[in-house]
């Protein structure tokens, strides 16, 4: 399997050392406009492979090195600074994939290849790729609210004191300020949280779960205060998402895909499964009213934000 990273910034080379560590490719491409970034980063990573798998990893600044690659990752753009939202790089991201995208596939396999998308703001950036890609939307994926999902489990796991193993629970809708708390959805080893509180006797009343919501939802912009970018985290959800696709595990995960047709069509997070061929399916959760409106709400924002491109 071969991978091509386009940009290797701080998110760029996160997600080529947590792609690295699956051992799931046998070469990584990195590609950056600065070649001699790009050399470094292929530099450094060849030597920590050592310890781990034996992969190729070759550094390029001409989109022809990438000739082969079955999935390419971008991680291209601008990254969030303190003070700004994602959306904040919208026009800036917007050029920047406007650019990359047509270059990729000049170079691939368009029957075959699958495009990952983790520059922001995320589901604009895929609707935007899969427009100028013209690939099925099932092969342009969008890491979405993997993260923020995963956050809301580890928040969920230290209130419950249970395993994060056990609990099943997503966010949904926008990677953004306008994510969803899927509360409806949420269940713990087979039980719903409701019921699941009233036997371990935990008591989690609106306030508590309002609190956790805030927590979800500023997690990044608490990271980037203390140190400037967020890459960890997106790197293990990148590394996860390959695990399902050149698996075929059909794994749900929460990626953002676009759904719809024409001025209807929008990228966003909601249950899907995962495997070799993309997107195999999409999920519809239960949600209750309030839930129904913020999902519908998330969606027309992520459809203004892409109008305005």
């Amino acid at each position: 399997m071969k991978i091509a990273i386009i940009g290797i910034g701080s998110v760029g080379s996160a997600v080529a050392t947590a792609v690295q560590k699956t051992g799931l490719a046998h070469e990584i491409i990195l590609f950056d406009r600065d070649g001699i970034r790009a050399r470094a980063a292929a530099e450094d990573l060849g030597h920590a492979s050592a310890f781990s798998y034996d992969i190729k990893i070759t550094a390029a600044s001409n989109y022809r090195a990438i000739r082969g690659s079955e999935i390419v990752i971008i991680a291209a753009g601008a990254n969030q600074k303190p003070g700004e939202t994602r959306t904040d790089l919208l026009h800036k991201n917007a050029a920047v994939i406007s650019d990359i995208i047509p270059k990729v596939m000049e170079n691939v396999d368009t029957k075959t290849v699958k495009l990952i998308i983790v520059t922001n703001p995320l589901d604009v950036m895929v609707m935007l790729a899969q427009k100028i890609s013209k690939l099925p939307s099932s092969r342009v994926i969008g890491t979405g609210t993997m993260l923020d999902s995963a956050r809301f489990k580890i928040i969920l796991s230290r209130q419950l004191s249970v395993s994060t193993r056990s609990i099943t629970s997503y966010v949904l809708g926008e990677h953004g300020d306008s994510s969803v708390i899927n509360w409806s959805s949420v269940f713990i080893g087979g039980l719903h949280l409701d019921e699941f509180c009233k036997q371990s006797k935990i008591y989690l009343p609106k306030t508590t779960r309002n609190t956790i919501e805030h927590r979800v939802r500023n997690a990044a912009y608490e990271i980037i205060q203390g140190r400037g970018a967020t890459w960890d985290g997106i790197g293990a959800a990148v590394a996860d998402l390959l695990y399902a696709i050149i698996n075929d595990e059909k794994r749900i995960l929460t990626t953002s895909a676009v759904d719809g047709i024409g001025k209807t069509a929008v990228a966003m997070s909601i249950p899907r499964i995962i495997g070799n061929k993309g997107v195999i399916l999409t999920l519809r959760p239960k949600l209750d009213s309030t839930e129904s409106a913020a999902l519908r709400k998330s969606a027309n924002i992520i459809r203004k934000n892409f109008d305005l491109i």
